[in-house]
């Protein structure tokens, strides 16, 4: 691009005064400085590790929280004290009431308070006796304070010893606790010379809860455990930890409890009291229902609480995780209910009643689909999606859904031959919350049972006065969640088979000027296997860095290939079809980081992936090749209508086959920020682009070379979103400033706009 340098003094003076508005010095009240915040250093004379882990403690504690700086400026500030201002307009209250900060000035600043702060947390990580001073900077130009603290400290307290303390001989014989607490005091998270840490004793004392918990003590709580510390035995600085239940404990909370009964409604929402109700009971887990609504010895499995065994709150929350992943139920409930004792011996051995109460979701559920489309080629309209669900079809969870697609698209505007093209589609699949393989192994699946899918699929594609398409799938395989984090999918079995006919003389005549094109439609039967892995963080709300990733694998054709016949040609067909032979793989990585709790987000996402053809064939498949550009991809760009490499093509109608390839790299950066009620903005800038792995004389540049970075597309955009519980319709406004086979230029009189359902990533 040839860029005029007057341009950039220009923005630069733009910005510059932009900066030198938002000057906050003039609004600072007299006598009063703001406060910068400071350090706090570790003057360290033992060398101890990780001192910059404890420097950054400490720095937390330093209050107030200083005022957002942004390029030595302070942006929010200046809005809030523009907004004090008598009769402000309305831009004014509008940043101030959505980014506006409070001023923190020095004089709010508490030095000794701070202090003994500071001294109070080295005692609790084990520094007694620290000597802490403080130095206060003030800048009279600036009108800016800054405090620095510097603590020194010595040798920390260090664990010699760990052990229980049981308050007399008889209640250690009576209450089975105490064997249990040394059992505990073995997978111990203090270990030998480690520094003495308050916070490290109230981990232990949670993990002592939660171990207890998973040992059928139903009734105890952390607050009973009780640390003491002794340092007066030892020498060096080292210290004896004792654990100790506190006085006053409740019998109850020292003894487990056994599960007497459990309860199961699978339909709690038709009532418990009405007549005719029955009670079917498997190996003594009661279930407890009117009419067969689903069928006990298909549930029972489902079900890891047992009677004559412990509580055990991890049975209780891998139930509830396996009977809501069925898709059949809304609510699960699991209520525990003491049992009173009846005998004096009854008090040493408590019980639970289990109650686990389901409630339905609806049988049947309708659901509609509607978007907009425009492409690259100048293809407008509307596509239908429509989805019929039926839970529980057979009584055992079973979930039946059909969806059918329609869509149809015209070409508009000058120079073009008012082409449309047809999209119809039906697929079926039918899922069971069960493995269905031979032998008994489900019960190796602790966290949920594996699903059984089988699915069923037809498009028809016609483009007229070019070609139609008939694509037939079916496929077989499993879905599990191996925790709440990792989902597996394994299709053993993936059949697709895609049939090219009343192709006219035009698109015949584009197959001629590319056989690579022409062999990646003769593939006709695709055979195979193909995996996929999902880590995602994304609902774990308490995490302010969150990873999504995603795995896909690809693998076609070695079977069919045992029993393929070679024809004179020298490719192998089954049942008299050409049939494709190709590995694939990609991954998608994007980082989530919530800047706060108001809706500030930032995302960085990476994709990559790679299918090389081999035996039978030369090419990918047209289905399986790579394509960038669209609503989830490189916005700025049309779908379809980037690459491959630099290649461009000269014919609009064409490039829609030929830009696709084997080779897919792209790149996201998108700023997401909340504005008003529902509705959110973003800023994004996406970088990505298709390459070919072979040479494709029909298609030049674009094979993947080790200049690459110089074919990519770039564009930057902007966009609004509408989201409503979970729900976003997603508007983006984008535009190239890079594209792959031209130099550098802001193309910002061209936008692209993109209309789509969720987020991009």
């Amino acid at each position: 691009m040839q860029t005029n340098s007057k341009t950039y003094y220009i923005i630069f003076a733009l910005i510059a005064l932009l900066l030198s508005g938002c000057s906050v010095k003039k609004f600072i009240p007299e006598g009063e400085y703001l406060y910068r915040g400071g350090t706090v250093s570790v003057k360290d004379t033992v060398e101890l590790e990780n001192t910059s882990g404890l420097e950054g403690e400490l720095q937390s504690l330093l209050y107030p929280e200083p005022n957002t700086r942004v390029l030595g400026m302070y942006p929010k500030l200046y809005f809030h004290y523009k907004a004090q201002k008598e009769d402000p307009n309305f831009i004014v209250r509008f940043l101030n009431r959505k980014i506006g900060e409070e001023p923190a000035y020095f004089s709010d600043v508490r030095i000794e308070n701070t202090t003994e702060l500071i001294e109070n947390r080295l005692e609790n990580s084990g520094f007694f006796y620290s000597t802490i001073s403080s130095n206060i900077k003030k800048d009279s130009n600036k009108r800016t304070a800054i405090t620095d603290f510097s603590a020194t400290v010595g040798r920390p307290y260090r664990l010699v010893n760990y052990s229980i303390i049981v308050d007399s001989l008889k209640d250690s014989r009576n209450y089975p606790i105490y064997e249990e607490l040394e059992n505990a005091l073995s997978e111990t998270i203090l270990k030998d010379s480690s520094r003495y840490d308050l916070s490290a004793f109230k981990a232990e004392r949670d993990r002592i809860d939660q171990y207890l918990k998973n040992k059928g003590y139903y009734n105890f709580n952390s607050n009973f455990i009780l640390f003491q510390a002794d340092t007066n035995l030892n020498q060096n600085k080292t210290y004896n930890l004792y654990l100790k239940l506190k006085e006053g404990v409740p019998q109850k909370s020292k003894v487990p409890y056994t599960i007497k009964k459990v309860e199961v409604y699978p339909n709690a929402a038709a009532g418990t009291s009405k007549p005719g109700i029955d009670t079917v009971t498997i190996e003594e887990v009661k279930f407890i229902q009117g009419h067969i609504f689903f069928k006990p010895e298909k549930l029972h499995s489902f079900i890891l609480i047992n009677p004559d065994e412990r509580y055990d709150p991890v049975k209780s929350r891998y139930t509830s995780q396996r009977i809501s992943s069925i898709g059949t139920y809304k609510f699960v409930n699991i209520d525990y209910n003491e049992v009173k004792p009846t005998t004096k011996d009854s008090l040493w051995h408590r019980e639970l009643n289990a109650k686990i109460s389901l409630s339905p979701l609806n049988k049947r559920s309708l659901r509609a689909e509607l978007q907009g489309v425009t492409k690259s080629n100048n293809f407008t309209g509307p596509n239908l999606g429509l989805t019929y669900i039926n839970r529980n079809v057979f009584r055992g969870g079973e979930n039946f859904s059909i969806t059918g697609s329609f869509g149809y698209e015209k070409q508009l505007g000058r120079d073009t031959d008012n082409s449309s093209s047809l999209q119809t589609g039906l697929k079926t699949s039918l899922s069971f919350p069960r493995l269905i393989f031979p032998g008994d192994l489900d019960k190796y699946f602790r966290y949920s049972i594996p699903k059984t899918k089988v699915s069923l699929g037809f498009d028809y594609f016609s483009r007229s006065n070019l070609y139609t398409l008939n694509s037939y799938s079916a496929s077989f395989g499993y879905v599990w969640n191996a925790n709440k984090y990792v989902t597996h999918q394994l299709n053993p079995f993936q059949i697709d088979y895609v049939r090219l006919g009343n192709t006219s003389e035009q698109f015949e005549s584009i197959l001629d000027d590319n056989p690579f094109l022409r062999r990646s439609f003769e593939q006709q039967f695709i055979a195979g296997l193909t995996y996929s892995f999902t880590y995602n963080e994304l609902n774990v709300s308490q995490k302010k860095g969150k990873i999504n990733f995603k795995m896909n694998f690809d693998l076609a054709g070695n079977t069919v290939n045992l029993i393929g016949k070679m024809q004179d040609d020298g490719i192998k067909t089954f049942m008299g079809l050409k049939y494709a032979q190709y590995v694939k793989g990609d991954v998608d990585f994007s980082y989530h980081y919530d800047i706060d709790r108001k809706g500030n987000t930032i995302i960085g996402r990476v994709f990559g992936g790679i299918g090389v053809p081999y035996g039978n064939s030369t090419a990918l498949p047209f289905v399986k090749q790579y394509f960038s550009g669209g609503s989830y991809s490189v916005r700025a760009f049309q779908i379809r209508s980037l690459g491959p490499g630099s290649y461009q093509p000269e014919n609009d109608e064409n490039g829609y086959f030929d830009q696709a390839g084997d080779i897919r790299l792209e790149a996201n950066l998108e700023y997401r920020f909340p504005l008003i009620s529902v509705l959110k903005g973003a800023v994004f800038v996406d970088a990505g682009n298709v390459w070919l792995k072979n040479e494709n004389e029909a298609l030049p540049g674009g094979k993947f070379t080790s200049d690459f970075m110089n074919k990519i597309g770039i564009g930057p955009g902007v966009g609004l979103r509408v989201d409503v519980q979970g729900f976003v319709i997603r508007f983006d406004f984008a535009a190239p400033i890079k594209r792959p086979y031209a130099d550098w230029e802001f193309e910002y009189d061209a936008p692209v706009f993109n209309f789509a359902i969720g987020y991009p990533f």
